[in-house]
């Protein structure tokens, strides 16, 4: 963590799919995911850039396994952009399980990036769809902004997290992924994997005792 960056003016936390279907109970609950909330909750404060991300899935989505006769949650798929994990139907529009959780404070929130939209293509990434080729706008805004470094905080570590780490640094941020505010999935050694992928790739893990 560099000493003396300006949090407010040239960092930006992203809040990555803090919704009911991902925290216990949920269709797609990820282990432990309800716990980055008060952990969040104490961060937001000081940035003076918050963007949360929703998961926002048209209901017969592509990456649902009620979509493919035959096919059962977690059995890995090719679609037209690779291969694609198929997953419990989760966050549709318009249903609870999509919403963000009630105990998020939101209040300092400028922006919420809806993804997944798209009935043919997921979105794991807050800046690119699953694709590889449509952004969401988010990079555009955060340079607006003058955003240098973000950042990156929610679930799941090893899926969503893990790709806006990626495109983040693809479109020259700093990123640091705050790890105690964010919790995985860890599917046959996913969130190890995760982590390397990354470290690789520039992203840096940050701690709370640095903050």
């Amino acid at each position: 963590m560099p000493k003396g960056l300006d949090l407010p003016s040239s960092s930006a936390l992203i809040v990555v799919d803090v919704q009911t279907d991902f925290l216990p109970g949920g269709a797609l609950a990820v282990p432990g995911g309800d716990q980055v909330i008060p952990i969040i909750n104490r961060l937001a404060p000081r940035f003076g850039n918050v963007i949360l991300t929703q998961d926002w899935h048209p209901p017969g989505h592509a990456s649902f396994a009620s979509s493919h006769s035959g096919r059962k949650p977690y059995d890995i798929i090719e679609l037209a952009y690779g291969p694609q994990v198929l997953w419990p139907d989760h966050c549709v529009q318009q249903t609870p399980g999509a919403e963000i959780h009630g105990g998020l404070d939101t209040s300092g929130c400028r922006m919420i990036i809806r993804k997944g939209c798209n009935p043919g293509i997921d979105s794991y990434s807050a800046f690119m769809e699953n694709d590889h080729k449509t952004p969401t706008g988010l990079a555009g805004y955060l340079r607006e902004l003058g955003v240098r470094s973000i950042y990156l905080t929610g679930l799941a570590t090893d899926f969503c997290v893990q790709y806006s780490a990626l495109d983040g640094r693809a479109a020259g941020f700093d990123v640091y992924v705050v790890e105690e505010a964010c919790r995985g999935i860890d599917i046959q050694g996913s969130l190890a994997q995760a982590w390397k992928n990354m470290e690789s790739a520039g992203a840096r893990r940050a701690s709370l005792t640095d903050m």
